[in-house]
């Protein structure tokens, strides 16, 4: 059948419900002459007499009785898919499937999901955790969080979880045996525990200061590709880390590691939840939108409730 006979369909079965082309026009939105029209045709493609017409009358033939009566639970069970469908836009329901680096969903990521779930309880969390900066699009993901840099220019990106800073960390063994560096070039004479990324590239620790900026390619004899354990290793007096504020917080506040170079390590932005697409919206990422719009209102002061 033509792509059109559904709306005929529920064309001919209004019309044989109310037996009054003018009523069933009111109701489907058309004129009495557009309503007749498609029921000749109708008619025509698949030969047979649905209804008889009278200026004064309309009455159901013997087949329009019997495809009325199949077409009823037809069109209701349409009608109940469609609805099903309204209640991803209209209410908070489905799931929400992230991709994130490890840093993102320990610094970002889980601040936020006790309070998304405490709202959305209908929502399914899915979040996947890996540094290999994998194609959100392409694997299905509704979003991603990414550092703003590697945001892909097709995708819209959103600042979440406010700025981000290094620290440069070190035990007081540690230092007692090899000094405090005060400077990137101090840096190498000290053991340095690196990172190296899925991609096989180790990371250079930045720096900037007073407007100048600095790439250090350390050196050490270990190398981590997580930056927890990279903390745990600078508090057995392994050697000097470079890690997110945020993975040392804990180490500094127990006296097992302690800041160094801080003038070198200024606040920079951080992550952004980047997704593709501004309209038709999953109702579920929607809702995670507006709670990261939240985190951006109390994180600049503009919202202090």
């Amino acid at each position: 059948m033509q792509r059109a006979d559904l709306s005929d369909l529920a064309a001919f079965a209004s019309v044989a419900t109310h037996r009054r082309f003018r009523k069933a026009a009111v109701e489907l939105g058309v004129s009495p002459s557009a309503l007749s029209h498609a029921l000749r045709g109708l008619e025509a493609r698949i030969g047979v007499r649905l209804l008889h017409r009278t200026t004064r009358s309309v009455a159901v033939t013997e087949a329009g009785a019997i495809l009325l009566a199949r077409l009823h639970p037809a069109l209701a069970e349409i009608a109940g898919a469609v609805d099903a469908t309204r209640l991803f836009r209209d209410e908070v329901t489905g799931s929400l499937r992230i991709n994130a680096p490890g840093a993102a969903c320990r610094l970002v990521l889980m601040p936020l999901l006790a309070r998304f779930l405490a709202r959305h309880p209908g929502v399914a969390v899915e979040i996947s955790g890996d540094n290999a900066m994998t194609d959100v699009v392409a694997e299905g993901f509704d979003a991603g969080i990414r550092m703003g840099e590697r945001v892909a220019k097709d995708m819209i990106a959103l600042p979440i979880g406010g700025q981000q800073r290094f620290a440069v960390i070190g035990s007081p063994a540690y230092l007692d045996r090899h000094g405090v560096p005060r400077s990137p070039q101090d840096l190498a004479l000290h053991a340095c525990i690196r990172q190296r990324f899925p991609s096989g590239r180790l990371f250079d620790w930045k720096f900037e200061k007073d407007g100048r900026t600095c790439d250090v390619p350390v050196a050490g004899s270990l190398t981590f590709g997580d930056q927890e354990l990279m903390v745990e290793a600078a508090s057995q007096g392994i050697g000097l880390a470079f890690v997110f504020e945020g993975y040392a917080a804990e180490a500094l506040a127990q006296g097992r590691v302690v800041r160094l170079m801080e003038d070198w390590c200024p606040p920079f932005p951080g992550f952004h939840l980047c997704y593709s697409g501004r309209r038709h919206v999953p109702s579920a990422l929607k809702a995670f939108i507006d709670l990261t719009r939240e985190g951006q209102f109390r994180n600049d002061g503009s919202d202090e409730a």
